[in-house]
């Protein structure tokens, strides 16, 4: 018989609303993983959490985690910390998940690339790559069934709700508002989706509310390699009844969307829906989506998979930075 695997020790950084709502209930009953640590500058938010979900060890600061047992840490904290949490997670040998963004600039994300380790040990929670049907819908991409796709309209439009202001209101800590928050994430699955084509013009316009210091909303057009495109539109602030979220792609052998996926094929008897059938979860796209980033990340700290090359969010990174810089200057910006 075999012996049974010891299970993978987690520490998570930050015990915030992400942290809360998605890694630890998540984590704290997947099989063969055990959250052993909880750090959060707040001492009293971090016993309150580490008590709900049975987390034995409770910590201020993220140092005091970073121990032998620990074989692995999920950075949840603000964005503007992230980019020393991860060093200093990566120089004392621990596998590392990190909310998005990894940093908050193109020479903090090339920082943490040259860390030793960086390749092998570092993933970055782009959770929209692990819906199933995102990876659905790349599947025809990239085996080329719907020809060239040479252009993809993506957006998430969250409704306004009131809400009192917190460290992703303010650029020092955030980095930017409502594109660094909703953009990014759709900026990364189009790109994905297209998988990672070489980018060559940005164009941005981007709204911020009075007194705002980061943007509302943001429209961002991306022209790449090929005459391909991509269009984006993010926003907190949508005056609608509901959030939005989708993606659809035109390519010139057929066409596809999110949600709900469908895929049409141009077929010598003329066009034809292809779309692909999901098995129903038992839960919805956003907690399946989470589930599934954070099995692969165990599978990667147990050896058994490799994470996606973190080089692409370097990718990402000089877009954003771009796509600030458009919206600044008014005008489109060269890569």
């Amino acid at each position: 018989m075999a012996a049974a695997r010891p299970p993978v020790r987690l520490a998570v950084l930050g015990a915030g609303s992400i942290a809360q709502v998605v890694h630890l209930p998540i984590l704290s009953r997947m099989r063969g993983v055990q959250v052993a640590a909880v750090a959060d500058r707040d001492a009293h938010t971090a016993r309150t959490i580490a008590q709900r979900f049975e987390v034995p060890t409770v910590a201020t600061s993220f140092e005091e985690v970073l121990t032998d047992d620990i074989d692995a840490v999920v950075v949840c904290t603000p964005s503007n910390r992230h980019e020393d949490q991860v060093r200093a997670a990566l120089q004392a040998g621990k596998y590392v998940l990190c909310e998005k963004p990894l940093a908050l600039t193109v020479e903090g994300v090339e920082s943490l690339l040259e860390e030793k380790g960086a390749e092998e040990r570092l993933m970055v929670a782009m959770n929209q790559r692990f819906r199933p049907d995102s990876v659905a819908l790349r599947q025809f991409v990239s085996g080329g069934e719907l020809g060239n796709v040479y252009y993809l309209r993506t957006g998430w439009l969250n409704r306004y709700r009131p809400r009192g202001r917190t460290w992703r209101d303010r650029k020092a800590t955030a980095g930017g508002g409502a594109f660094m928050d909703l953009g990014l994430q759709m900026l990364d699955l189009a790109m994905w989706t297209l998988g990672f084509p070489r980018p060559e013009r940005v164009t941005a316009h981007m709204y911020a509310g009075p007194e705002s210091e980061v943007e509302d909303s943001a429209a961002v057009v991306v022209r790449l390699e090929g005459d391909r495109a991509i269009n984006l539109e993010c926003t907190w602030n949508l005056l609608a009844q509901r959030d939005r979220q989708y993606l659809h792609l035109l390519g010139s052998g057929g066409s596809g969307s999110l949600s709900p996926l469908a895929v049409f094929k141009q077929m010598p008897a003329g066009l034809v829906e292809v779309t692909p059938q999901i098995p129903a979860a038992r839960e919805n796209l956003f907690t399946a989506s989470y589930r599934n980033e954070l099995a692969h990340f165990v599978d990667v700290v147990r050896g058994e998979r490799t994470p996606d090359s973190p080089r692409e969010h370097l990718v990402l990174m000089r877009l954003v930075e771009a796509a600030y810089r458009s919206a600044t200057e008014q005008r489109e910006i060269e890569l």
